[in-house]
């Protein structure tokens, strides 16, 4: 997933419910993905809180970590990391911006628009049509709750073993949890709480501020391990 490289895994789903025509029981996995493209096209901003676990060869332990995510249309994003290490990530513009207060760095990179409308962050600005870039398919994964839907999508486009799986809550029409797996075997998971629908969100919010003698540097940031 190409965005997941540039350092930050973006995943969450929020949108408000509206009268439901069919059951999640009764309906496909194609309406079932076109309501909630729907749902989240409605939306001009939302926030949520976000628990993430990510696991692979690299980590001897999963990496446990939470924060609060806030998106707002036109892609405007920002993720507050703040356990077990704070950190923020904001896209705007077109330019990810990676600051890291116990190193007093902000990273900065231009991302190219068809890495920002890569999976993730295209189902997060309703950019995607899941029907037509993903094989959608009910796929019921462990720790389900009850009547909640579950599917995997997995990319038309590519043949490397990746694929995410999503499970909606039936009553709000949000996403609970989203899990992704890589072409590596590496794993992410996010949880989400919290939702909070079309809160305003000013510009400057999806600005960083930073100490002056905050180090500015022009690239990809290094993964930590």
């Amino acid at each position: 997933m190409k965005f997941a490289s540039l350092g930050v895994v973006l995943a969450a789903l929020s949108a408000l419910a509206g009268p439901v025509r069919s059951s999640p029981g009764q309906a496909s996995p194609q309406e079932i993905v076109a309501r909630l493209e729907k749902n989240l096209r409605s939306l001009t901003s939302f926030q949520a809180d976000f628990e993430q676990t990510s696991t692979s060869s690299s980590l001897s332990t999963p990496l446990r970590e939470r924060g609060r995510l806030a998106v707002k249309k036109d892609d405007l994003m920002r993720w507050d990391y703040t356990a077990p290490e704070k950190k923020t990530f904001v896209f705007n513009a077109g330019l990810l911006q990676s600051y890291f207060p116990e190193d007093n760095q902000l990273w900065r990179q231009k991302v190219a628009p068809e890495d920002f409308e890569s999976d993730i962050p295209a189902i997060l600005t309703g950019k995607a049509r899941l029907s037509e870039r993903y094989d959608v398919e009910a796929s019921p994964f462990p720790g389900s709750t009850p009547g909640s839907p579950q599917l995997r999508l997995t990319p038309k486009a590519e043949e490397d073993g990746s694929f995410i799986l999503i499970e909606i809550d039936p009553a709000a029409w949000m996403i609970r949890r989203a899990v992704l797996f890589d072409w590596a075997g590496n794993k992410t998971e996010f949880v989400f709480s919290r939702f909070k629908a079309n809160p305003r969100l000013e510009a400057r919010f999806f600005e960083i501020k930073v100490p002056p003698d905050c180090e500015i540097i022009d690239g990809e940031p290094p993964r930590k391990k």
